[in-house]
């Protein structure tokens, strides 16, 4: 499959896919994991993730947000001081996962961090590398000052970069995003990010190009430290593999080729009951730009909210109601259990 980035594309342009009739019976996970006699109820609140917005630099074909620079959606201040007051209120919630779009180029992002960090939250920031350099596609602001501002404040940084080689990077990300990745890498190692004993963690994110599941992540990450270190003295702490989601513009891309009955096939036949039980919306809720509340952040972005009769909103957050919820189960989630298990934090198995 040829992931390549997507240029100069309107919104509507990027969505005129038709998706219909790729919900089939048989990729029901409700039903499988009913079959499968596990009972996945929500177990705690230790994460909020918030989607701050759908602005990017990077337009990327495997991206499931289907962000862009041309894309307008933004968290705005009302919204983003209601999440610190979640946060101040809520001690139960110990990390604030900030991911986007580029999460950087909000305008309430520096501000949640700062105030996060007063309340003694962890703070872990979805990076987009290449934004250290290209700044703000809308505005021009540069974003240089990143990597001393997440020193600073003590971010947990993690960050995707599709292989150890330019020529695959550059391949799905667009030309020139490996040479500006590794640039983007080597300053944040030069504050101490991925060295041991600084604190400072760093931690990379591989998504496979195409149609397949990763490879085995202790495997993976052994090798992307061997050729980052030995071909450019690049430092990090883990590596995480996540599956690509069958949504949005990869999903848009399977169904246009055809592949996308034989991708779910694969992920169904690589359903893993362990990878299950540990599946990151037992532990957490992701908040949308406007406040809206769903079960994870691929539920997010096919706009599938908490289930009717649980809170909708940020504004009406209710924790108890939230814990009592059923969670909203479809048929990509299959990408979370398959193999190892797939997660916003790596394998769950």
């Amino acid at each position: 499959m040829n992931l390549k980035v997507i240029d100069n594309l309107s919104v509507e342009e990027l969505t005129d896919v038709s998706s219909e009739a790729t919900s089939l019976p048989r990729f029901n996970f409700n039903k499988h994991i009913k079959e499968a006699e596990l009972d996945l109820k929500p177990l705690s609140i230790e994460t909020l993730q918030i989607n701050v917005g759908k602005l990017c630099n990077q337009a990327c074909l495997h991206c499931h947000v289907d962000a862009g620079p041309k894309r307008t959606e933004a968290m705005d201040r009302r919204t983003a001081e209601k999440i610190v007051e979640i946060l101040a209120t809520h001690p139960e919630i110990k990390t604030l996962d900030i991911t986007g779009g580029a999460p950087e180029l909000n305008d309430q992002f520096d501000w949640m961090v700062v105030e996060a960090r007063k309340l003694g939250k962890h703070i872990l920031v979805r990076h987009n590398l290449t934004v250290q350099f290209d700044g703000n596609p809308v505005t021009g602001e540069s974003k240089e000052y990143l990597p001393e501002f997440f020193a600073e404040h003590q971010c947990e940084v993690i960050c995707s970069l599709p292989y150890y080689a330019e020529y695959f990077t550059d391949k799905q990300r667009g030309r020139g995003v490996f040479q500006k990745s590794i640039d983007g890498l080597k300053r944040l190692n030069d504050l101490g990010y991925g060295k041991e004993g600084t604190g400072l963690t760093l931690n990379l994110v591989y998504n496979p190009v195409g149609a397949f599941l990763p490879a085995a992540q202790a495997s993976l990450e052994a090798d992307y430290k061997r050729e980052l270190g030995e071909k450019f003295g690049i430092l990090f702490n883990n590596l995480y593999t996540i599956t690509n989601m069958p949504i949005h513009r990869f999903k848009r891309d399977l169904v246009r080729r055809g592949g996308y009955e034989e991708y779910m096939t694969k992920l169904v036949n690589a359903f893993n009951p362990t990878a299950a039980e540990r599946i990151m919306c037992r532990t957490m809720v992701s908040v949308n730009y406007d406040g809206t509340l769903s079960d994870c952040d691929f539920n997010q972005m096919q706009d599938r909210p908490l289930e009717k009769g649980a809170p909708q909103s940020i504004f009406d957050w209710d924790t108890e109601s939230i814990l009592n919820r059923r969670i909203v189960f479809v048929d990509h989630c299959f990408g979370c259990t398959a193999g190892a298990g797939s997660s916003c934090g790596g394998t769950t198995s």
